[in-house]
């Protein structure tokens, strides 16, 4: 039966998203990545499961596109220039060549399964490479949630390297599962593939999505900080609308849409805009929820009959790939820059989470008509699954093996007071130890630095209004503003 009608979809919807998050902060209690408990929700409720009906290709395809628009652009938000400019030739590597050399090695790996007598696949050439290509990308939406949930600092710039990786490697993959699937639809009697003709596609949709990318992120900058909007509440809305400007336009123009979005995002995360708090607020809580629905919407999408049919076969072809095609790839990739060192290289090597992204790149093949498409969905779902439930779970005891974790740095204020990037001060507090005591017991008679106040004072769950008089206990909190920012 048929669930989905105009008169319950709120109501369906609604109970999904409640169980989702209730799920998810299960999960995240004991380690398990929320994305995958999404996952297993959306099964439960699907067609072998409780029984609800979904199976339009052509509506995930347009959610998924709507939903990866919103993370990358987000994610792009949050990566700070200071952070990953000393790690932008290796990122940069990482998302062109390392997606290359995983399709390549996982492609001829699928391409050699397919001639054993043993295996339900049997995959032509391009068609093994089509399937690695779908999955031969990091998940952004994995690593972003995955790293920032788990609250996971890294030694030697890893997570700066490896959200930069994950944010700007699925315009890659999603160029190399194009130009596959348009091979493998290809008439034979047509002539052997124009590998000129490919090369220059690759050139013209980076090279356009990076310049449009560039002048949509600056434009949108520049216009904010004149708009002078009276509504606080328009410019995330306004900043939504230049993300899905930007990826359609980009595509008009012949460009890669996912990078001139995660480049638009990095562009106007670096500089200053009106109410950045409010609009950064905004935009994660939109993240989150388009990844609550885009892995809601892919497991009610697949039939979890038909991919164990393909569990075997798949399972070598994902035990493949992590253990072996990554690792490869990140080595080779690596070879060049000394300063990461071995034990980095291999956790990178870990951190190959697939996700939402390749499940959506392996509905192109579907929509294609591309033979075998139906198993190649499957196989690249089954393996998703794998690598969140191997890799998402042990990424903190990955680092902390390989001796890569380190303390978290503070951030903010005991106070949750926040300035807005308008007025140039610096906010941080100070705790009053018995030593400071012993000097000044007054604030008065403190030494504070030229031009540093104090706002506002923290007594266990009691807060004062600071003045010269007022005696001061051990323990006390301070929340001090400088007039420059260090």
């Amino acid at each position: 039966m048929n669930y989905i009608t105009s008169e319950n979809i709120l109501l369906i919807g609604s109970v999904l998203l409640f169980v989702s998050i209730l799920a998810g902060k299960t999960g995240y209690r004991f380690g398990v990545p929320v994305l995958l408990l999404f996952l297993f929700v959306g099964m439960l409720f699907g067609s072998d499961g409780l029984g609800l009906q979904f199976s339009n290709m052509e509506s995930a395809q347009f959610i998924g596109m709507v939903a990866l628009t919103i993370i990358l652009f987000s994610g792009g938000m949050d990566t700070r220039f200071a952070d990953v400019r000393p790690v932008v030739a290796p990122g940069a590597v990482l998302s062109t060549v390392g997606v290359l050399l995983t399709t390549v090695f996982t492609g001829l790996f699928v391409w050699w399964l397919s001639g054993m007598a043993w295996t339900n696949i049997h995959f032509a050439c391009v068609t093994s490479l089509l399937l690695a290509a779908t999955m031969s990308s990091t998940d952004s939406a994995s690593v972003f949630a995955t790293l920032r949930s788990q609250r996971m600092n890294l030694k030697h710039n890893l997570r700066p390297l490896l959200e930069l990786e994950s944010g700007s490697n699925d315009p890659m993959a999603y160029m190399l599962t194009l130009v596959l699937v348009q091979l493998a639809t290809a008439d034979p009697g047509a002539g052997g593939a124009d590998w000129g003709h490919v090369a220059g596609l690759f050139a013209v949709q980076f090279a356009v999505g990076a310049a449009v990318g560039f002048a949509i992120g600056h434009f949108a900058v520049w216009s904010l900080n004149r708009l002078n909007i009276d509504n606080a509440s328009l410019y995330p809305i306004l900043l939504l609308s230049v993300a899905f400007f930007t990826f359609s336009a980009t595509g008009l123009l012949h460009g890669n849409g996912y990078l001139a979005v995660y480049l638009t995002g990095m562009i106007i995360g670096n500089n200053r805009i009106p109410y950045r708090k409010e609009v950064a607020t905004f935009m994660d809580g939109l993240t989150w929820l388009f990844q609550i629905i885009m892995f809601l919407m892919l497991g009610l999408l697949v039939n979890p009959h038909e991919m164990f049919r393909v569990a075997c076969v798949a399972l070598l072809i994902g035990l493949f790939m992590i253990c072996i095609a990554r690792p490869a790839s990140v080595f080779l990739c690596l070879l060049p820059f000394r300063q990461v060192n071995a034990r980095a290289r291999l956790f990178i090597s870990w951190v190959g989470l697939r996700g939402a992204a390749p499940i959506i790149f392996a509905i192109y093949p579907v929509m294609a008509g591309v033979e075998g498409s139906d198993l190649i969905f499957n196989i690249v779902f089954f393996i998703t699954l794998l690598s969140l439930l191997t890799q998402g779970t042990t990424l903190a005891a990955a680092a902390r093996l390989l001796g890569l974790s380190a303390p978290l740095e503070k951030t903010g204020n005991e106070f949750g007071v926040e300035l807005p990037d308008e007025i140039d001060s610096d906010l941080r507090d100070m705790t009053v130890t018995r030593r400071m005591l012993e000097k000044a017991d007054t604030l008065k008679d403190m030494n504070l630095p030229t031009g540093t106040l104090v706002m506002l004072i923290k007594r266990d769950d009691e807060f004062l209004i600071p003045n010269g008089s007022l005696r001061l206990h051990e323990g006390d909190k301070l929340l001090l503003i400088s007039e420059n920012k260090k």
